[in-house]
């Protein structure tokens, strides 16, 4: 997580629009959020990116945008 809000607007941008990528990225920042903080809402998101993680990618590129940070962080 910490490596995917360091990086510049753009490269996140880019790393969410491309939609293979966004989804590995979501699932790395996902997951390894999980493995480091824990908690319940953090587990179903990874279960959820997982499975779902092309479709999240989407909304995540969105809230990136209007918010600068992924959604349920």
């Amino acid at each position: 997580m910490t490596w995917f809000n360091r990086q510049s607007r753009l490269v996140q941008l880019l790393l969410l629009l491309i939609p293979g990528v966004n989804w590995i990225t979501e699932i790395i920042v996902r997951w390894s959020t999980f493995l480091k903080k824990g908690g319940f809402i953090r587990l179903v998101v990874s279960i959820i990116v997982t499975v779902f993680g092309l479709v999240f990618g989407w909304i995540d590129l969105i809230w990136v945008l209007l918010f600068k940070k992924l959604i349920l962080q």
